[in-house]
């Protein structure tokens, strides 16, 4: 099978200084818990946990989570007649939309808080949502189902890419 060639490729990953100041913050307290509790052999709250117990959670929370949220990405890309896009880890295959599904698209400057709820794969009243960070994406209509907002930093080669991927993907079956 001959590979295609890609038009476009984005990947992203959450950039908000908010979103990493809270998760390491969190991580933070844990690890202050667990030096008082373990190190210096002092009670961590108000009903401490075992120092078993804290090592894991230390463990699960210190680690785990700024490695989930480090490894989540919002990978798009456009080839000749197909769209794919792969937000890992809640996807284990990109989902691939043929372009010739699309009635219409455009740029847009959105609300991600408003309009859908935040950010991640998102459902509002305008349809649903990948995103991992700022207020522009391409927005896609499709002929019978809901529309699908794709955040990216580089909204207007996006754009460009489809539209040429669509014209180029004409006669391809998807």
């Amino acid at each position: 099978m001959e590979e295609q060639r890609i038009l476009f490729r984005e990947k992203q990953r959450f950039k908000q200084f908010w979103l990493w100041a809270l998760i390491l913050g969190i991580a933070a307290v844990f690890w202050a818990g667990f030096v008082y509790q373990v190190v210096l052999g002092g009670a961590f709250g108000n009903r401490p946990v075992t120092d078993i117990q804290l090592s894991l959670m230390l463990a699960l929370i210190s680690f785990g989570l700024p490695f989930f949220f480090y490894y989540m990405t919002l990978t798009t890309e456009v080839l000749p007649g197909m769209l794919q896009v792969r937000f890992r880890p809640f996807h284990l295959k990109p989902v691939r939309i043929p372009l010739h599904t699309v009635r219409d698209f455009e740029r847009v400057t959105y609300n991600p808080i408003g309009e859908y709820g935040g950010w991640g794969i998102r459902w509002g009243a305008k349809g649903k949502a990948y995103s991992t960070s700022g207020r522009e994406g391409i927005l896609l209509r499709f002929y019978n189902t809901q529309p699908l907002l794709i955040g990216s930093q580089r909204s207007k080669e996006l754009f460009q890419a489809i539209e040429q991927g669509k014209a180029s993907g004409k006669g391809i079956a998807g």
